[in-house]
């Protein structure tokens, strides 16, 4: 996808914040920065007040759609003039902020699931971000587990019966975290209801995929995620969307259907992503296997 999370440095001084105290879901946070090094996790003290200046947003403030909205919107308006030379659309540039937070922010969640079993909650006002420095301070808390987990005892811990029990609580904590994100984005966008959740969807999906293929367990996480969005689990729309295409060599080319489509075109109409629900198999192919063959 032409608009993956990158880590853009700004030269700006990071903002100390303590040791991270280890926590049920601290494991998974430092396995993702040890395969993503753009994205750090810093976990807050129970007393320990949220990071904020130099370039920090907290989460509650982009949901709210004022101030802290507008001033992280012109981070990406700016980005646009310098790297492309050319002003975008105010619904590109709100569509271009919400995937720089929201695809990072999924992975608070779905990562530990993936790789623990366990799924942390954090309303808005427990997150903030600074997105040049690619880091994310959270408070974490409540999470829910399954039988058995060693962490099932602990103070927040919420036992559910079996794995899609659990997978029900990975849909409803995304949900309830990117909820009034969207809200807060959606007119900006000039977009609702299933576009914004469409959106939400592709998030969950293409960050657990990619970081998932950093791991070495792409064939595990396309089948979690399968089982995670199959489709018709409100508020979502669409489902996972993997298939498989045949190349000119009767080489085998996965892809998936991607529900939203991310507007890049819009700058570089050329420059479509390969799993764009705007183009046909046909070119999905002529892209994928120009991408292998690159």
């Amino acid at each position: 996808m032409s608009l993956t999370y990158q880590r853009v440095r700004n030269g700006g001084a990071r903002m100390p914040l303590s040791a991270s105290p280890a926590s049920v879901v601290t494991a998974a946070y430092t396995r993702l920065t040890e395969v993503l090094p753009m994205l750090t996790v810093t976990e807050l003290g129970r007393e320990e007040p949220a990071p904020e200046g130099d370039g920090w947003a907290p989460v509650a403030g982009l949901a709210a759609g004022g101030a802290v909205l507008d001033a992280f919107l012109a981070w990406d308006e700016d980005q646009v003039v310098r790297d492309y030379g050319r002003r975008a659309r105010p619904d590109v540039v709100a569509s271009f902020g919400l995937h720089r937070y929201a695809w990072p922010a999924c992975l608070l969640i779905t990562l530990p699931w993936f790789l623990q079993r366990r799924v942390p909650r954090f309303p808005v006002d427990h997150v903030a971000f600074q997105r040049s420095l690619g880091r994310m301070a959270v408070r974490t808390g409540a999470f829910a587990c399954l039988p058995g987990d060693p962490a099932a005892d602990l103070p927040g811990a919420r036992v559910v019966a079996d794995e899609e029990a659990l997978r029900a609580e990975v849909r409803e904590a995304v949900a309830e975290h990117l909820g009034p994100v969207l809200a807060g984005f959606g007119p900006r966008m000039r977009r609702r209801g299933r576009a914004l959740w469409g959106t939400a969807t592709d998030e969950v999906v293409d960050g657990l995929l990619y970081v998932a293929q950093l791991l070495g367990e792409e064939p595990r996480a396309r089948r979690e995620l399968e089982l995670l969005m199959p489709g018709g689990t409100m508020p979502y729309a669409g489902s996972a969307g993997f298939r498989e295409l045949t190349g000119p060599n009767g080489e085998s080319l996965p892809t998936r259907d991607r529900v939203s489509c991310c507007m890049f075109y819009t700058l570089r109409p050329e420059d479509t992503c390969d799993t764009c629900p705007r183009i046909c198999d046909a070119e999905r192919v002529v892209k994928l296997t120009a991408g292998a063959t690159g």
